[in-house]
């Protein structure tokens, strides 16, 4: 339990960070609002022309009678529609990241600086065009691996009680996973962690994982509020990193309700506190 507390304060001290430092928020709010203007284009898209690209992959349907023609070709059109906003639910963030790279990697630099007790942040080293190569491929794993939980807890939830039950808990816990695996890879792709050991990682502390990553995945099934809580979300995930990986963090640069005098205080990789 101590884990979800801690995930869930990070989560919160990430918006806290984001809302004390205009700037990078006013900047990480871009690559947003960029996707979800590509996303909306993408899906009246279909339901203007939804219907004429069915009618296109199905011409066999052409000679039945009225009304099964219609009957077909509607629900046809009503599944494309369904699938596309799945997918597009699915692939938000990760499509976010990719766009907003150079965006989120100056955000997690910048709250890296602002928590190190030395004022310093890791650098990958990497040309730009690399990071994206890597970022974008292992966002495509992670989609992919996601889709897999997808159409499992999908198939498991046709099991009576269960599946309305403890199905759709098991697919929040799931989305949080991937979430917070997917926002984590920005601090921790720029410490040279690959995916593998980054799984590795995650699942090491799966509670503290969920107490970050599932009230975030609830929070974006509302309509809009993943593009304005993407910012906070990739600097939270951010102090998750460090505490992951065992990193010394100032407690007062990221909580704003420390004073200056609380500035240099910090906890160890043990959770001991202390001052430099």
């Amino acid at each position: 339990m101590r884990d979800l507390g801690a995930g869930f304060g990070h989560l919160l001290k990430g918006q806290r960070w984001v809302a004390r430092h205009g700037r990078s928020y006013g900047f990480g709010l871009v690559p947003g609002l960029i996707t979800l203007l590509l996303y909306l284009g993408v899906l009246v898209a279909l339901a203007l022309w939804g219907d004429d690209v069915v009618a296109w992959a199905t011409p066999f349907a052409d000679d039945w009678t009225s009304p099964w023609s219609g009957l077909f070709r509607g629900f046809l059109t009503a599944v494309l529609f369904a699938l596309a906003l799945l997918l597009a639910v699915l692939t938000f963030t990760a499509v976010t990241l990719l766009v907003g790279q150079p965006f989120y990697e100056n955000l997690s630099e910048r709250v890296d600086r602002d928590v190190s007790p030395d004022g310093t942040a890791p650098e990958s080293g990497l040309p730009l065009w690399r990071e994206l190569w890597i970022s974008g491929r292992d966002s495509l794993r992670i989609v992919l691996r996601a889709a897999v939980w997808g159409v499992l807890l999908f198939a498991a939830g046709f099991i009576p009680v269960v599946g309305q039950t403890v199905v759709p808990v098991i697919g929040f816990f799931v989305t949080g996973f991937f979430l917070t695996e997917e926002l984590a890879a920005v601090a921790l792709q720029r410490r040279g962690v690959e995916l593998r050991d980054r799984l590795a990682l995650l699942r090491s502390r799966k509670t503290l994982v969920w107490g970050f990553g599932t009230p975030l995945g609830v929070a974006f099934l509302v309509p809009f509020v993943a593009v304005f809580l993407m910012p906070g979300a990739v600097a939270g995930a951010t102090l998750l990193a460090r505490e992951l990986l065992g990193e010394e963090t100032r407690e007062g640069a990221a909580d704003p309700s420390g004073d200056d005098a609380s500035g240099d205080a910090f906890t160890d990789p043990a959770g001991r506190a202390g001052r430099l």
